[in-house]
């Protein structure tokens, strides 16, 4: 009996990705919960890390939620995020409110698919690289596609995030 290679069980990124016509590809790593950076995924998907954008969320100062990608590397800047979102300021959500606001657990964070359409920024960086890696929402699998097809699909803005 021929032994089937077994294929990376889709998630909702996914289906909505091949939905919109966008091209991805999809690159597992190990799961480490002691270290569930952007950075450790960066290691074992022999991908730059300036490559693979970490999803954050934040909440501005009128109360409204926004979502920030960056470089694993990058630190966010708050006064140039709130600067974006038209914010007087902005914060980190608490860690124990990501799932409730967004859908997505710690480390399977993806600026697709959020429970509700939160303003969506990607630091303007990305637009160096033919691609770049987001969480394909599940710890573990990230989504490999053009910066400029995802700001399109999610009606993101490019913008400088960073510190």
């Amino acid at each position: 009996m021929k032994e089937r290679k077994e294929q990376p069980k889709k998630t909702l990124v996914m289906h909505a990705l091949e939905t919109a016509g966008i091209s991805y590809s999809v690159k597992e790593y190990p799961v480490d919960t002691a270290d569930l950076s952007a950075v450790h995924a960066a290691e074992f998907l022999d991908i730059p890390a300036d490559q693979v954008f970490k999803t954050l969320v934040l909440q501005g100062a009128s109360g409204a939620y926004l979502v920030c990608c960056i470089p694993a590397p990058a630190e966010l800047d708050l006064k140039k995020v709130a600067r974006a979102a038209g914010e007087k300021n902005a914060a980190l959500i608490p860690q124990k409110d990501l799932l409730e606001v967004t859908g997505y657990i710690r480390g399977g964070c993806s600026p697709i698919c959020l429970k509700k359409p939160y303003p969506v920024f990607i630091d303007e960086t990305a637009v160096l690289f033919g691609e770049i890696a987001v969480s394909a929402g599940q710890r573990g699998m990230q989504v490999v596609l053009n910066p400029e097809d995802l700001c399109t699909f999610i009606s993101a803005r490019f913008a400088d995030l960073t510190a």
